[in-house]
């Protein structure tokens, strides 16, 4: 892939898995035929399975090099994590995500700061690894920069649900002294900052980056589709809070429409980077 540029800064992805997930209709409870119909053309077929109406996503990281730092956002899914929910991404086992290092030229121990958007598995998975048995932070030499409202509501969920998000991919990482623990706003540096998006998760955020007057952001899980941009008021069935997550949503697309800030989505269909533009009564994605 190409590196994209921002200012001075280069951005470029790791994809781990990318295909159907899921059906539109399982994934947004909201969404109905009637009004999937008059966007299917433009949908189909990189965002929408034409035939099954399932949604094209896939699952990667962004790395994010400044002229101080190489930083990863959002560590995918990861090798032998626990996802009952869903059978591929439970206990597996391959190499797609070392192997998109290699592509950019790049190696695990480069990495000097992990952030995550939030701490869902698809998110988190590759902050660790299994060795000996034992998970181990995967980026040896990173500081691990975590918002402290998502790891609190992380450990709520294992204690509370069973949930093994926590124990895999955030616990170890704490115990090997690699976490720093922060506000929801906190500035990485000058280039780098976190900006609260909550709603997908109560501590979830996007990614600020800045450069010689140029911008960009990383959305994390605040939009999954690009038929959000049109109904930003459909939200995906495990938002923690329904109604923020909406509010956020088209807050986000309001302040990031026609300007020049480059919008680094997570799901949106490859090359999933681009701009927001005013549509009518509501938004358009515009791919870069």
């Amino acid at each position: 892939m190409k590196w994209i540029a921002v200012g001075n800064i280069e951005v470029g992805r790791i994809v781990e898995s990318d295909g159907p997930f899921m059906s539109v209709f399982d994934f947004f409870p909201d969404a109905t035929m009637a009004a999937l119909e008059p966007h299917r053309s433009w949908l189909t077929p990189n965002a929408l399975t034409s035939d099954t109406h399932m949604l094209n996503m896939p699952i990667q990281s962004y790395i994010v090099k400044t002229p101080t730092s190489t930083i990863l956002i959002d560590s995918c899914v990861g090798n032998h994590k626990t996802v009952d929910w869903y059978p591929a991404w439970h206990n597996k086992s391959d190499t797609q995500y070392f192997d998109g290092f290699k592509k950019l030229g790049l190696h695990p121990d480069q990495i000097d700061v992990v952030l995550c958007t939030h701490l869902h598995v698809d998110h988190s998975g590759w902050n660790t690894q299994l060795v000996d048995g034992r998970w181990v932070p995967t980026f040896k030499n990173a500081k691990y920069i975590l918002s402290r409202t998502e790891c609190k509501n992380a450990e709520m969920l294992s204690v509370k649900y069973g949930d093994p998000t926590f124990s895999e991919n955030v616990l170890p990482v704490i115990e090997a002294g690699q976490a720093m623990l922060v506000d929801d706003d906190y500035e990485i540096d000058e280039a780098v900052r976190l900006e609260p998006t909550p709603g997908h998760t109560p501590g979830h955020c996007a990614i600020h980056l800045s450069n010689r007057g140029h911008n960009a952001v990383v959305t994390g899980d605040l939009i999954h589709s690009p038929i959000q941009c049109q109904f930003p008021e459909w939200n995906f069935k495990f938002d923690s809070d329904k109604e923020l997550a909406a509010k956020t949503r088209l807050g986000f697309l309001k302040k990031y429409s026609d300007c020049n800030t480059q919008v680094l989505t997570c799901h949106f269909p490859q090359p999933s980077a681009g701009r927001i533009i005013t549509s009518k009564d509501a938004f358009h994605f515009e791919y870069t």
